[in-house]
């Protein structure tokens, strides 16, 4: 059996619907970015031979709701299995933090990625909506496996603050920091591809 990657997406939410409609017409469109690949599609090539990578679909990323994506997520856990590797980026991110941190998971967690993931909204005009953690995250530490923070110095959209109370959260966590990698939307992670493969070694 091949080990188990699930990765959650990130996305977007606001206060109420005339925000996000707003946002729709005056987005900026950078369509050459639409159609390149980034590094939660390409995990799967890179770990193919002993890994099973699943992207999950959440519902309604553009305007997101942890209430929505906690169903979801619930639904899906029975499909999961024992010493699973849990990925999340950006909202996805804190979406794992908040529901394994209010939540008993009712499978073995080997690790848990949290990359370029809000902790709050200090510092952005960005909207955590019912995303917003509760703290302590004591659950989350306590069932979480092997914790690993990835941010970024330069990250345009979640402040690098966020990864210090991250760390303070989680003091036990691996925190990996990079200097230019912004919100990481870059086409590949190899630091992720190695750190997943080192669990196993």
């Amino acid at each position: 059996m091949k080990n188990q990657i699930i990765v959650i997406h990130g996305g977007d939410c606001f206060e109420t619907y005339e925000d996000y409609v707003s946002h729709l017409k005056n987005q900026e469109i950078d369509f050459e970015r639409l159609k390149r690949k980034n590094w939660k599609t390409t995990l799967g090539e890179k770990l193919r031979e002993k890994f099973e990578v699943i992207m999950l679909n959440m519902p309604n990323s553009a305007n997101a709701r942890y209430s929505e994506w906690k169903i979801w997520f619930k639904k899906l856990t029975p499909f999961f299995e024992d010493e699973v590797v849990l990925v999340g980026h950006s909202l996805g991110g804190i979406f794992l933090a908040k529901y394994l941190s209010e939540n008993n998971f009712p499978k073995r967690i080997l690790a848990i990625f949290l990359i370029a993931a809000p902790y709050d909204t200090e510092g952005t005009e960005c909207s955590l909506v019912d995303f917003a953690l509760a703290e302590p995250l004591d659950k989350l530490r306590e069932q979480g496996g092997k914790i690993f923070l990835y941010h970024s110095e330069d990250d345009p959209v979640v402040p690098f603050n966020n990864l210090k109370k991250y760390k303070k959260a989680l003091p036990n966590a691996t925190a990996r920091i990079f200097k230019n990698r912004e919100h990481f939307q870059q086409e590949e992670l190899p630091e992720i591809v190695a750190d997943i493969k080192m669990l196993y070694d």
